[in-house]
């Protein structure tokens, strides 16, 4: 990841915890032909001697035989994004942008054990149901011989992550006339992406004047 500037950079603590609380990203690795990418669910194990990001593919997914303990994959983890027009700031001569938050985990890749499986869905499950304001629902809840088959379709990879990087690009750099003036248009927005935008961007300088009805 390219860090536009460096009050943009999240640091490895927020960053972990940033892909965490999102869960489903973009998984990349690269074959003879080139890139190879899926979108995935996946769950972080916080470990004494490092991190690992666990996700399952399809048996299938030419992703799998990737998996080697020796290729690199890299995780892309993207939240909202908001795209800011030149004439929404207050001062003059400004350029559109993007805002957006993003975090990429990378590192080997392993191919799991099938009996890896069930333990892998089950932390899966927890983490996603948890999320949700209802009594939660877990694979013991499937019937057993459909569960079993749907277990015997995925492969578990681990990646063991070496490399963490985040960026918030949320206009830090710009003045307070012009933060304010952006977050007051990001927060009268449709999109309840530019909204969530708006709302960090106030915490960020949470003193300024901004306005009681946004």
């Amino acid at each position: 990841m390219h860090i536009l500037r460096p009050q943009f950079r999240i640091d490895e603590e927020r960053a972990l915890a940033f892909a965490g609380a999102r869960g489903f990203g973009v998984i990349v690795a690269a074959d003879d032909r080139g890139p190879r990418a899926s979108h995935v669910p996946f769950v972080i194990d916080r470990r004494d001697d490092g991190v690992i990001v666990q996700i399952h593919l399809t048996a299938k997914n030419p992703l799998v035989e990737l998996a080697d303990g020796k290729r690199r994959f890299l995780l892309i983890v993207a939240g909202d994004d908001a795209y800011i027009s030149n004439d929404w700031y207050a001062s003059p001569d400004n350029v559109s942008t993007w805002l957006y938050e993003a975090v990429h985990l990378s590192g080997v890749a392993q191919l799991r054990e099938r009996d890896a499986n069930r333990g892998h869905g089950d932390a899966l499950l927890a983490v996603s149901e948890a999320r949700l304001p209802k009594q939660p629902w877990d694979l013991t809840q499937m019937e057993p011989g459909k569960r079993e088959s749907m277990l015997s379709m995925i492969r578990v990879i681990d990646i063991v992550v070496d490399d963490i990087e985040g960026q918030s690009k949320l206009n830090q750099h710009k003045s307070d006339a012009d933060h304010v003036a952006v977050a007051t248009r990001l927060a009268r927005a449709e999109e309840t992406a530019s909204r969530r935008l708006a709302h960090k961007m106030r915490a960020l300088r949470p003193t300024l004047g901004y306005e009681e009805n946004e």
